[in-house]
């Protein structure tokens, strides 16, 4: 761009091209930036965020150096970024050829901000109905009239086929949306001092396993007159975690009356399941509480995991740790097996007795740093997953 407003995030490429009838080697491209300037990124990566390697060049190729950053100064104030493309020799770069391109500070006249479902810095969570507000308003000295204003999105993870808004424009799975000045009498005309805004609504998708898909972010880009703001909000990971309870299994080989009788112990095996989605995952853990007659036997699978129980609380606690993306999702769940011993009460008898309460799994998303939880019911001697169980089998005799 040749303007600019203070502030505002910059992205600019450095083309090259090589006119010599010979290869050069050992190159060098440097770009000197004016004060106020903040590298952020560059593609190619950079050497100090001010010089780039350039192997070699073959006759009549060449390439681009792309850079993102931010640039302040003062309105009016013409800012120079300077490019030098020459042969690196003995720690100095012999100059082939110079560039320099000016960029203007203007006054800002729009001010463009946005809130998702009622937050300014929302995280969202797979399956999330996102509520875009984005407010425009003109902190400039003049009226604005007949403006259109435009929303482009960009993000793996939008179902752009739930996108919809009651004033803006886009087609089936478009990731853009127009707001014209004839539907939006704020963008028709807005006077000094004023504030308008348009919205729009769009789901986050529930999963995506047809590719790896890590840390995902939603980025979308507005667009008014000569100003235009980029906003990107990230999304967190889900965790899922599963109970189930099993009299035959192949674990451990459980025993007792089946059903279970009063005072007498039967044994059971009780399995958590867990999933992982998008981003990396800490300091994971599922607990649940053991009812008053229901104790571990001490026999877990795997054997080196960090099962513990605290007889005082009851609570049965698995500490995984770390957990990765995608971890658990397909052939290779992330599973613990435990068993338990039930002697039944008095009171038990002719219904059916709790082995477990509910479970929950909670972990620190690594990426946004939100706390992430999953539960799953509790579970009694019915054991609704051990398909040779019969009803009348879990009634306590």
């Amino acid at each position: 761009p040749s303007k600019i407003e203070t502030g505002q995030g910059l992205q600019f490429s450095l083309n090259y091209f090589s006119n010599f009838d010979c290869e050069l080697s050992d190159l060098r491209i440097k770009i000197n930036y004016p004060d106020g300037f903040l590298f952020k990124d560059s593609s190619p990566q950079a050497l100090e965020k001010t010089e780039w390697e350039i192997p070699f060049i073959f006759q009549a190729s060449g390439g681009r150096i792309r850079i993102l950053g931010e640039i302040k100064g003062e309105v009016g104030e013409q800012k120079v970024f300077r490019g030098e493309l020459g042969i690196y020799k003995e720690g100095e770069i012999i100059v082939l050829k110079e560039v320099a391109q000016s960029i203007q500070i203007i006054e800002p006249a729009l001010y463009i901000s946005q809130m998702v479902n009622n937050s300014p810095d929302y995280i969202a969570n797979p399956s999330d109905l996102l509520h875009y507000e984005i407010f425009f308003k003109n902190i400039g000295k003049i009226s604005f009239q007949k403006k259109f204003l435009l929303v482009k999105l960009d993000g793996e993870v939008f179902d752009l086929g739930t996108l919809r808004s009651d004033k803006g424009e886009s087609g089936p799975g478009d990731n853009s949306i127009i707001f014209d000045w004839k539907n939006v009498p704020k963008l028709s005309f807005l006077d000094a001092g004023e504030e308008g805004k348009v919205e729009f609504w769009i789901k986050v998708k529930e999963e995506d396993f047809s590719q790896e898909i890590k840390n995902p972010v939603l980025k979308d880009k507005i667009l008014i007159s000569e100003a235009e703001k980029e906003f990107e909000i990230k999304v967190n990971s889900k965790l899922v975690v599963w109970q189930k309870a099993y009299f035959q299994e192949e674990f451990f080989g459980n025993s007792g009356p089946l059903p279970p009788r009063v005072a007498e112990t039967t044994t059971y095996t009780i399995l958590w399941q867990l999933e992982n989605y998008w981003n990396d995952l800490s300091n994971v853990k599922v607990k649940a509480v053991l009812p008053s007659n229901v104790r571990p036997t001490g026999k877990i699978f795997p054997e080196d995991a960090k099962f513990t129980f605290d007889p005082a609380s009851r609570e049965a606690i698995w500490n995984i740790g770390d957990v990765a993306a995608y971890q658990g999702i397909g052939k290779v769940p992330l599973t613990l097996a435990f068993q338990v011993a039930l002697i039944p009460d008095l009171d038990q008898k002719g219904k059916t007795a709790s082995l477990i309460k509910e479970v929950e799994a909670i972990g620190q998303d690594k990426f946004t740093q939100d706390i992430l939880s999953s539960k799953f019911p509790e579970l009694d001697t019915s054991l609704p997953d051990d398909e040779t169980i019969t009803e009348q089998q879990g009634i306590v005799e």
